[in-house]
């Protein structure tokens, strides 16, 4: 007996890693939610809303790889584009599959609900273009070559797809007979040994180097690669604020956080100052330049990306990151580089009885990361300050740099902690960005989890504050919450949880959250602008942020 389109899909979903499914159940949508919940080799994960399930799949695919998404038509799946066009925006595969309804409503053009009523069925398939590198409505006819493409397109620009099904056609078998997944079309070789020269004949010809890993590189799975680029080469390397992590930073060739001239002055020198500045997918962004104060000289870097690589201005197109970093990594001339070394925040600073300030609360965070720690930052000042913190080995820095937007990080953390069980996640939050998404607090406890959050409350949105020309503006006040309860409220039974004011409770919460066994939540009270050095420097160089 065939398969019908929905459990073909599936099964090749699952063929390629998918594994967990987030969503809000939805009429249209309930032959996907059915096909999944009946499937014993995945698991229907049920959130609060769309937004914050395309989130959690975010937080997932990060850890995982691959992540799937269920909305229902119209109202399920507007809910949750933000968080899809985040997921593109950060090069993560998220696999959306959305209900619709049948096909003979959609013939008949009828007004039926979470419709515009205008009888129009292919409205939010067209608004999901621009966030999704491929998308298809899924028939019996189509589904086995509309599958394999999706996929092909998911796994190769590592960005989501959308994929819709009329209700009727879910559960229809498909026809034809499923083939072998065709190869993914190899880069030009000719193209590839002159890109691969170029960059070591530049690198060869420098007297200064540094290298530039970038998130590509982690979200293309070629860690290793890269790291045997900086093996073999010698070289320093630094990261960019969006690139933390994608390289071990304990490696004794790691030197700090270039941020353009927002921080480390010395590191900003070394790099701007070195002859050549090999660039792995890294890419100049506002928050990866410091306000666009980074300088590179075009004509002494390269920048090796997914599908080119440029080597000043000569470009080198069709050709695999993959590819010219494994040629590099057993061709590059190895060189001896002196470069500083900027690291770390070091230690806290402050008495038991004293006020909860940055010079305490950063340092201590730095002061209790584990190896294999998974460090979820939300958007705002706290990932600003913690992205200068020193990271002990195996720990990844989560954050979403380029899209930016706040409540992305507490489902975004269940999601991390759901992929990798075995392994601690610690969310930093701030209360406004919290108050977006707090309902999926009781998702950890739902599914056995125990993360250590910590929600900062300094009244109001600080990074607002401090980006707004009058900081006391009233729209960046917010309704005063009694954080540290909302974990009993949420269903989160015999979690830890304290309101701290000092720095002695705070030290006396993280002991306690470090040994207690059970999940924990700390409400960190601050003054109002309590800001960690580089979102001070921010707030300074505002003008040249907008320019």
């Amino acid at each position: 007996m065939s398969a019908t389109v929905i459990q073909h899909v599936l099964s090749r979903l699952r063929d390629i890693g998918v594994k967990d499914f987030f969503g809000v159940a939805g009429d249209y949508a309930f032959p996907i939610d059915d096909a999944v919940t009946e499937d014993k080799r995945l698991r229907y994960v049920g959130c609060c809303n769309e937004l914050n399930a395309a989130y959690s799949a975010d937080g997932y695919a990060r850890i995982h790889g691959v992540a799937g998404l269920c909305t229902t038509y119209g109202v399920g799946e507007l809910s949750a584009i933000n968080g899809v066009a985040g997921s593109y925006t950060e090069y993560l595969p998220v696999f959306h599959l959305t209900g619709m309804p049948t096909s003979g409503v959609q013939a008949a053009h009828r007004p039926v609900h979470h419709t515009l009523g205008d009888g129009q069925f292919d409205l939010f398939y067209k608004m999901a273009e621009p966030v999704v590198c491929a998308r298809a409505i899924m028939t019996p006819d189509n589904c086995i070559a509309e599958t394999e493409r999706l996929i092909a397109a998911a796994l190769s620009n590592r960005r989501p797809v959308y994929m819709a099904f009329p209700s009727d056609y879910a559960n229809q078998p498909v026809n034809g007979t499923p083939t072998k997944p065709a190869a993914g079309a190899a880069g030009d070789p000719g193209t590839l040994e002159a890109a691969v020269t170029a960059i070591v004949e530049a690198v060869r010809a420098s007297k200064t180097a540094c290298i530039l890993p970038g998130i590509l590189v982690a979200r293309l799975g070629l860690t290793k690669e890269a790291a045997a680029v900086v093996e073999t080469s010698g070289l320093p390397f630094a990261t960019m604020f969006g690139d933390k992590s994608v390289l071990d930073e304990t490696h004794p060739n790691f030197i700090g956080i270039y941020d353009g001239k927002l921080m480390n002055e010395e590191i900003r020198a070394f790099v701007e100052g070195c002859d050549c500045v090999l660039s792995l997918g890294a890419v100049l962004t506002d928050f990866n330049s410091g306000s666009f104060t980074a300088r590179i000289d075009r004509s002494k870097s390269i920048n090796i990306m997914q599908r080119s690589v440029r080597v000043g201005n000569a470009v080198y197109n069709n050709v695999a990151m993959k590819d010219v970093l494994v040629a590099l990594g057993k061709r590059l001339p190895h060189k001896d580089v002196e470069a500083p070394r900027v690291h770390g925040l070091g230690k806290p600073v402050g008495k038991p009885d004293d006020k909860i300030t940055v010079d305490y609360l950063y340092p201590r965070w730095q002061k209790m990361l584990r190896p294999s720690d998974i460090l979820v930052a939300e958007t705002g000042t706290s990932a600003l300050g913690l992205a200068f913190a020193e990271l002990p080995q195996g720990a990844t820095f989560q954050n979403q740099t380029q899209w930016g937007s706040i409540g992305w990080a507490t489902p975004a953390a269940f999601g991390a902690a759901l992929s990798a069980p075995n392994r601690r996640t610690i969310l930093v939050t701030g209360e406004g960005s919290h108050q977006l998404t707090a309902q999926e607090v009781g998702q950890f406890y739902r599914f056995g989890l125990k993360p250590i959050i910590f929600v900062i409350n300094n009244a109001g949105y600080l990074i607002e504050r401090l980006l707004n020309k009058n900081p006391e503006s009233y729209y960046n006040d917010l309704a005063q919450w009694q954080y540290a309860k909302l974990p009993e409220a949420l269903g989160c039974n015999g979690w830890f949880s304290a309101r701290v004011t000092t720095c002695g409770e705070l030290d006396a919460a993280i002991q306690k959250a470090e040994s207690g066994g059970t999940g924990a939540y700390i409400e960190v009270v601050t003054d109002k602008y309590a800001t960690p050095l580089p979102a001070q420097r921010l707030h300074d160089s505002r003008d040249s942020f907008y320019a």
